[in-house]
């Protein structure tokens, strides 16, 4: 198991892979997108659909590793990433529009790895090494292409655009720019977008510093982020397509986030009515709601809009 482990590790670095990926965990979702188990041959590597839960148990189940659920982030972004980035891995190959957080994402090793990973060990190797080298920067080049043509394109200004990751949580952070905040918050700055591909989709790391703020990196920010200086308002708001809209625990962990005098303002934005009847009983009173298709509405879940 070890001496597979070892050869997969070389292989990596063979492959000009970061010098971050030359690891063991690294080496075991290359195995696991080869299908290779501790007595497989090389020239019998397959090319299966793989999610990095799989991996994780592939791991466990072939080569005694076993992982922490709560690492299933760093197989994401520290391991995988960096194969989809130097052309051995293919992303979503069966679905190249499927969101980056979706829970059915997949990984493929592409079809010229695979064809040169067969020959590990064998005279034609270095050969088919230095012709995977010179074909693989026009290849990831391609794949990029690809990705880039499915991104979500956001006005957040008349002078500047930003791009989303492709899926229906951008496309309704996409909304949320471009049709929440020109109707109900006037004279407003944007101040962050998150992105399920990118935490920092976009940053107004300057207004953010001189109203006062600072940030946690290690914290859950929201989706959103708007300033209105008229009304010293700081609107935090939550895109909820498959995940909870401010419920109670979400607005007080964004009121600790957020140490400020402004007074904050908490928005649920839902693409339809059927994803907000799905998560109404769970929305925090003192907050607001947004519903994409009733684009000219909104629901307050505060008294006080009413009453005085």
């Amino acid at each position: 198991m070890q001496k597979k482990i070892n050869d997969a590790i070389q292989i990596l670095i063979d492959l000009d892979v970061p010098k971050g990926q030359h690891n063991e965990r690294t080496a075991l979702c290359l195995l696991a997108l080869l299908d290779i188990k501790s007595g497989t041959k090389w020239i019998n590597a397959g090319s299966p659909l793989v999610g990095i839960t799989p991996m994780m148990q592939f791991a466990k189940e072939h080569y005694d590793k076993i992982y922490a659920p709560n690492t299933r982030e760093t197989f994401r972004r520290q391991s995988m990433h960096q194969l989809v980035e130097a052309g051995i891995a293919l992303y979503n190959p069966d679905k190249p529009d499927r969101p980056f957080n979706s829970p059915n994402a997949v990984y493929q090793i592409s079809a010229k790895a695979l064809f040169l990973i067969k020959q590990y060990g064998t005279d034609t190797y270095q050969i088919s090494l230095e012709k995977f080298r010179t074909e693989t920067c026009s290849l990831v080049q391609k794949y990029q292409q690809e990705r880039k043509m499915q991104m979500i394109p956001v006005q957040i200004n008349k002078d500047e655009n930003i791009s989303l990751s492709p899926g229906k949580h951008s496309q309704l952070i996409k909304e949320i720019i471009e049709e929440f905040a020109p109707r109900f918050l006037s004279g407003s700055t944007l101040l962050y977008v998150g992105d399920t591909g990118n935490k920092w989709g976009y940053f107004d790391e300057k207004t953010f510093m001189n109203i006062g703020l600072t940030f946690d990196e290690h914290g859950k920010m929201p989706d959103v982020i708007f300033y209105n200086p008229l009304k010293k308002w700081l609107v935090l708001v939550e895109s909820v397509t498959s995940h909870g809209p401010v419920d109670s625990k979400r607005q007080l962990e964004l009121h600790k986030l957020f140490d400020t005098n402004l007074k904050k303002i908490y928005v649920s934005a839902f693409p339809n009515k059927q994803i907000f009847t799905k998560y109404s009983q769970d929305i925090a009173w003192e907050t607001e709601v947004w519903i994409a298709d009733n684009a000219t509405h909104m629901i307050h879940f505060n008294g006080d809009k009413f009453i005085g």
